[in-house]
């Protein structure tokens, strides 16, 4: 089977995250914000599986579209202190401004939240900064 464009792949992904978004807002009536979620589910299993459900769903669905349309996978090559200092910026970013990049990014700005919008801003400039630095500032 021929891989699919990049573009197919991220169009598809994006459409997927809007219909769940959507979905989530209608039925359960909460915001698809991830950090929010994972956090439910790990404060309160037994009342969550819901949210132990749609986090396991994540990594879930890319394998099982990854493996039925012979995508191949992005590569993943950094090294392993990086990969774990990222995770606990990304947490505590998170964690200081209330909300991740899907529950700000995805929900906030489709609510035309105030909130949301600074806080989709703060995280595109430090995300050009963070690439710049790493392109031409000799960081990692």
């Amino acid at each position: 089977m021929t891989p699919l464009h990049p573009f197919v792949v991220s169009l598809f992904g994006g459409f997927c995250i809007g219909i769940a978004a959507v979905l989530m807002m209608a039925l359960l009536g909460r915001i698809a914000g991830i950090t929010g979620i994972l956090m439910q589910g790990m404060r309160a299993p037994a009342a969550n599986q819901w949210a132990i459900a749609f986090v396991a769903g994540l990594p879930a669905g890319a394998l099982l579209f990854h493996s039925l349309t012979g995508t191949p996978m992005p590569p993943f090559d950094a090294p392993l202190p990086m990969i774990i200092a990222g995770g606990f910026t990304v947490g505590f970013g998170a964690r200081l401004g209330s909300g991740c990049t899907s529950g700000h990014g995805i929900c906030g700005l489709g609510r035309f939240s105030v909130r949301s919008i600074i806080a989709v801003c703060t995280f595109m400039l430090f995300a050009f900064l963070t690439v710049f630095m790493r392109l031409h500032g000799g960081v990692g």
